[in-house]
């Protein structure tokens, strides 16, 4: 393991940047397809509205969940990179665990649906969001810890992990300015 070619800190930037990057394209993409600014407005939904200071600042603190995954890939690097289908197994261990097997009733999860009142059907539909995003997180990250001589692949992922962190700043600057 120590001879390994990857180096945590490498590691770490490029999951942070990878889980950055497919949570703000599947979060925007889930947030307009089903409509979430009507469900998180909602009086008793038990999230905070679209408008929230803590919403906005969501994507740009997402690189702390990505240092958290990355902690977690480490140990277990040499499984998941440099093999065919190591993305497939960081996909089911994200899926398993981040998903399916929390411990508290998360929303999908197991213990969601036997603890909640949340129809099945409507937990399901998360399904929709973060097993998607699970899969880009996990394909991205391989390919790019895999092919490290690809430095366009640093460039163009840095700019879009720029402007995803740099929009939101906006919008909080501009809440402000009004």
């Amino acid at each position: 393991m120590e001879n390994s070619p990857v180096r945590f800190s490498a590691l770490a930037v490029k999951t942070m940047v990878s889980h950055t990057l497919t949570y703000f394209l599947m979060g925007a993409l889930a947030y307009y397809s089903f409509n979430y600014a009507a469900t998180m407005n909602r009086p008793g939904s038990g999230m905070h509205p679209s408008t929230s200071l803590w919403v906005m600042l969501g994507p740009m603190l997402q690189p702390i969940r990505g240092m958290l995954f990355a902690l977690v890939f480490w140990p277990f690097r040499e499984s998941l990179f440099g093999r065919k289908n190591g993305w497939l197994l960081m996909s089911w261990m994200l899926v398993a665990l981040g998903i399916l097997g929390t411990f508290g009733p998360a929303s999908g999860s197991i213990e969601g649906l036997i603890y909640t009142t949340t129809p099945s059907l409507l937990q399901f539909r998360g399904y929709l969001e973060v097993v998607p995003q699970v899969l880009l997180l996990s394909a991205l990250l391989c390919y790019w810890v895999n092919h490290p001589e690809k430095k366009w692949l640093n460039w163009t992922l840095g700019i879009l992990f720029f402007i995803a962190m740099t929009l939101p700043a906006l919008g909080l600057l501009t809440r402000h300015a009004t």
